[in-house]
């Protein structure tokens, strides 16, 4: 199987399928078929418990499309529903990731929850981080721009809790204040995550719900 980006910041995901291949992704991933490609629709691996929790509380789809490819040089294209970058993650560990931005996955990785033991809103508007079981590549999709860290055993960063899209689960994080109330009050700055190394995180350079803010003064008034 062979992939690439095409047209970011507003790409999709283009696949080269041969005969036996498969693409798992969101349900209203696709963009386009081409070739002789079966589609199955199947509520996902994690169990009907999990995949509930998932869509009630993750933001995710309940059901996942599973694309078969039934010739060679089939054709897939897959996008995600943001405005921005779509990244491609080698997974051989697991990864938590924002609800959201998986757009689908190749080999034998699914998706299943973690709750995460805080109050809604502190990851992005989310409930719940979904963690990914398993290995395979995972194409995710954010707000802007994508870029990745590594950090080292020890090393730290603090990052808005707004813009994580995704990490390696061998970090360790935790929510924290940041600054004063000053800061919090008038700096725009509330709830931060402290991540520490060692581990790989995903960062998306635009801010969604700073973006909402930007456009309700323009959107029309309600009687």
């Amino acid at each position: 199987m062979e992939y690439e980006i095409i047209k970011n910041p507003m790409g999709l995901i283009q696949f080269t399928m041969n005969k036996g291949e498969s693409v798992t992704a969101e349900a209203a991933a696709m963009v386009f078929m081409k070739g002789n490609i079966e589609t199955n629709t199947r509520m996902r691996k994690s169990g009907f418990l999990k995949s509930l929790k998932a869509a009630a509380l993750g933001g995710e789809s309940f059901f996942v499309n599973e694309f078969i490819a039934h010739d060679d040089e089939c054709k897939l294209g897959l996008t995600g529903n943001m405005l921005g970058d779509i990244e491609v993650i080698h997974v051989n560990e697991e990864f938590i990731i924002q609800s959201g931005a998986f757009i689908g996955s190749t080999g034998e990785l699914t998706l299943d929850t973690q709750w995460q033991g805080f109050t809604k809103g502190i990851f992005g508007s989310n409930l719940f981080m979904l963690k990914t079981i398993g290995e395979g590549d995972m194409f995710v999709n954010g707000w802007g721009g994508i870029i990745s860290t590594e950090l080292k055993e020890g090393e730290k960063m603090i990052l808005d809790n707004y813009q994580l899209v995704a990490m390696s689960s061998s970090a360790d994080y935790k929510v924290t204040k940041h600054g004063s109330l000053k800061t919090t009050l008038f700096g725009g700055e509330a709830l931060v995550i402290e991540i520490t190394g060692p581990g790989i995180v995903y960062v998306q350079t635009k801010n969604f719900m700073e973006f909402v803010r930007a456009i309700v003064p323009y959107l029309p008034k309600r009687n």
